[in-house]
């Protein structure tokens, strides 16, 4: 993630080549990882991992927009509906997917293809948009997520086009010679109604009649399906002629009870059935199955009078308990889809909200990219909207996610704009710095080069690919000259052996002092006074170094062992004074204490990086031992701190 580029400090004042070499070193390593972190070729690589996909939606709004949709599903394509090619297609290319279109509607009914049809466009559409995203990216602008697509138009899109007009032609052919058929097969139907009319008024031998007959219940039940709209009128005019056949040419009864005896046995079935539909756990299909007893029970023949109403009864019964559990099944499936339309329209409502205020800095912009990704992890967990909201829902959340990402990568070019500026800048202070490495005005080359390093830290980040190596470009130029500072100064001095018998008198006078006497000043006075002697010859320098480091530790081990006893005596005291006073300032003194604990943790990281920058530069051996000094004396006052601390959470807790 992207983070800010703190400002950093130029110290007021420079002593030496080391301090010189440690000040820049201090700053090199938070503008390596600021510049890396702010990169605006590498922002949002982390929120990139963790974007949702929406491939799927994004397609199906992309062919919407194309101008491919199905339509409503007639009942031949219902009664067809099975398979879906969703996962098949997975890993086709465009042509491929072509290949399938054109062979599905050369090889296949049309009416059984909705469904991969369906398929393929999400398929097609998903391969055309990867395509148009991966050219867009290739064309440096920036940083930015988001969904979006240009408007052109590539020779598979206008064949896909062409196949799906073709099936669209071809299902509009079949749904019309299904519904010519269908009213084709209503004019039959109603020619037998007639013809059963004309039954009732023939003069014909019973005989022949009831053969007659029988040939038009037959006839009725081969004809087809009927526009939906007539089918009810048409079964009881139907029904209405078979009655009035049977009460007209009165039959031979045995005959009549026979008839009646198999439509009851029929219809009791059709009841069995209807009941038995209660146990089917598909609410749809049990439904489905009950259309299909119903259109039975229509072509079934008339019962008794006695079992007529009863047999009605029972069977409409059933059917209303599977009704109304369908109609319940789909009143909760529409409740479910206003509430998911809710929930993305408040959806839509926060991830508009986030451009209200457009986020000023690169924090800003990750932080509300985390926002807009977790908002579009929420919307993949909510269902459908109703059917003809769904659409509209998404592609106001998908305008709100692209105009949000359009302001991000405008953001990010202006970003990138000001780095490129940043980069100039600090190759003119190289360049500056590379012609001041072989000055000999050793003070005025010295202020300058300060004042070039204090520049160097107030210009902004660079981009990654850079960063690195202009950093090295203007470090070595800096090292260069205070190399050879040193090196001039170190010739110069030729009192390597007075310093040599200076730093030997005072190891002597520090082994004689009464450090408990003089305290912490005496050890900083001695310190001090060792650090203003100069150099001393390099093969006394290691076993020199080393024997005053053990001195001035056991300064601090004598002060440290007195004092702290003394210390911690006073503190319990003030503690046990606090605890009388009240338990806020008890309280207080604790959260003093434990932000000192944090502070001298901080400081003494700060130092120990120090320590790894003067230990790559030369003659910086006096430097080296006084912070060695500051990280003990500071973690010496770490522990007295902690010390304190458990002090007051003992005295908490008694």
């Amino acid at each position: 993630m992207a983070t800010e580029n703190p400002n950093l400090s130029v110290p007021e004042e420079r002593l030496s080549a080391a301090e010189d070499v440690q000040n820049i070193s201090e700053s090199v390593a938070k503008e390596a990882a600021d510049a890396a972190s702010s990169d605006p070729e590498s922002a949002g690589a982390e929120t990139t991992a963790a974007a949702v996909d929406f491939a799927d939606e994004d397609a199906a709004l992309d062919a919407r927009n194309a101008g491919l949709e199905l339509g409503e599903e007639s009942a031949e394509e219902e009664c067809a509906a099975g398979r879906s090619a969703g996962e098949e297609l997975n890993g086709k290319s465009k042509e491929e997917l072509l290949s399938i279109f054109a062979r599905m509607l050369a090889e296949r009914p049309v009416q059984t293809l909705r469904g991969e049809v369906e398929a393929l466009k999400i398929a097609f559409y998903k391969l055309r948009r990867a395509e148009t995203e991966a050219a867009r990216r290739a064309v440096p602008q920036g940083d930015g997520e988001g969904v979006g697509t240009d408007s052109g138009v590539d020779a598979s899109e206008l064949r896909f086009k062409d196949l799906f007009r073709e099936y669209r032609r071809l299902r509009d052919e079949f749904i019309g010679a299904q519904d010519a058929l269908k009213e084709e097969n209503l004019r039959a139907k109603l020619a037998v109604v007639e013809e059963l009319k004309e039954l009732t008024a023939s003069d014909e031998t019973l005989d022949h009649t009831f053969e007659k007959f029988r040939e038009l219940q037959r006839r009725w039940k081969e004809i087809g399906a009927v526009p939906q709209q007539h089918v009810k009128d048409l079964w009881e005019n139907y029904n209405l002629q078979v009655e009035k056949f049977y009460d007209f040419v009165k039959i031979n009864k045995e005959l009549r009870d026979l008839d009646l005896k198999k439509n009851c046995e029929c219809k009791e079935a059709l009841c069995r059935a209807a009941e038995a539909l209660e146990e089917e756990t598909s609410v749809v299909e049990a439904f489905r199955k009950l259309q299909k007893l119903h259109d039975q029970w229509r072509e079934t023949g008339p019962v008794s009078n006695e079992y007529k109403e009863v047999l009605w009864e029972r069977f409409k019964e059933a059917s209303s308990r599977i009704n109304r559990r369908h109609q319940e099944y789909f009143e909760g499936i529409k409740r479910e889809q206003q509430h998911n339309l809710e929930l993305k329209s408040a959806l839509c409502v926060k991830a508009e909200a986030l451009l209200e205020r457009v986020p000023a800095t690169r924090r800003d912009w990750n932080k509300a990219s985390e926002t807009l990704f977790e908002i579009q992890k929420e919307w993949k967990t909510v269902g459908f909207a109703p059917k003809k909201d769904n659409n509209a829902i998404y592609e106001r959340f998908r305008n709100a996610c692209d105009r949000f990402f359009e302001a991000k990568r405008a953001f990010y070019a202006g970003l990138k704009g000001e780095m490129e500026e940043n980069l100039r800048r600090k190759t003119e202070l190289c360049e500056a710095a590379e012609a001041l490495r072989g000055s000999e005005e050793w003070k005025k080359a010295t202020d300058e080069l300060i004042a070039l390093q204090a520049q160097w830290k107030q210009t902004g980040a660079v981009s990654r690919r850079y960063s690195d190596q202009i950093w090295k470009r203007f470090r070595a130029a800096c090292d260069a000259f205070f190399e050879r500072k040193a090196a001039h100064f170190a010739e110069v001095d030729g009192r390597y052996g007075e310093n040599l018998g200076r730093k030997e008198a005072l190891l002597e006078e520090m082994a004689a002092a009464d450090i408990e006497a003089g305290g912490f000043e005496a050890i900083k006075e001695f310190q001090r006074r060792w650090s203003e002697i100069g150099f001393v010859p390099i093969k006394r320098k290691e076993a020199l170094q080393k024997r005053y480091k053990e001195l001035v530790d056991k300064m601090f081990e004598t002060l440290r062992g007195t004092q702290r006893d003394r210390s911690m005596g006073r503190f319990r005291e003030k503690v046990s004074t606090l605890k009388a006073s009240g338990e806020k300032r008890l309280r207080t003194e604790r959260d003093r204490l434990a932000g000192r604990v944090r502070q001298l943790e901080q400081e003494i990281a700060l130092l120990e990086n120090n320590v790894g920058f003067f230990s790559r530069s030369k003659n910086a051996e006096a430097m080296v031992a006084e912070v060695r000094n500051k990280i003990e004396r500071a973690r010496e006052e770490l522990r007295a701190t902690i010390e304190k601390v458990r002090i007051i959470d003992r005295e908490n807790r008694e």
